[in-house]
């Protein structure tokens, strides 16, 4: 199970997989409007930039392709959008993606990357070595709603 970059082709797979982890993932911490709001079914326009512009990274799974992403925001230098299907949750395809993000991080001389963690994934990172800043909002044009967040940290 190794990472492999994503191609702009198949942003709407990618997009799927971002949508589906949310509306599972997050039904405890979010409201269902939220949820329904943050998760369109319509790709924004600047998802094919972020493919495009940022080492975004990608497992495949035998049984459903494509099944876990993840990047690294190159202009802040903050892990964005680690997402699994849930079908494939537990298989560690999210630690080997978070795991190829920092191995970049590292190989582009940045000396910390953060990230805003839902409530509910904040354990995920701090089992990576990411320590929690504060608690906060995220302002989300998505969901039109500011969403908590845990702040972190990570020194490389």
């Amino acid at each position: 199970m190794k990472p492999r970059l994503a191609r702009p082709d198949e942003a709407a797979a990618l997009w799927r997989i971002r949508n589906l982890a949310i509306r599972d993932g997050c039904q405890s911490v979010y409201p269902a409007e939220v949820i329904t709001a943050w998760t369109p079914d319509a790709l924004p326009p600047g998802y094919f930039e972020a493919i495009r512009g940022n080492p975004f990274f990608v497992i495949d799974d035998p049984e459903y392709g494509a099944a876990a992403t993840g990047f690294l925001d190159l202009k802040t230098g903050s892990v964005e959008a680690i997402f699994t299907l849930p079908s494939c949750n537990g298989k560690g395809y999210a630690s080997a993606i978070m795991t190829a993000i920092i191995d970049e991080a590292r190989q582009r001389g940045y000396r910390k990357i953060t990230l805003a963690a839902t409530p509910n994934a904040s354990g995920f990172y701090l089992r990576h070595g990411f320590s929690t800043v504060r608690e906060a909002l995220y302002p989300s044009a998505l969901a039109k709603a500011d969403l908590p967040c845990v702040e972190m940290t990570l020194a490389l």
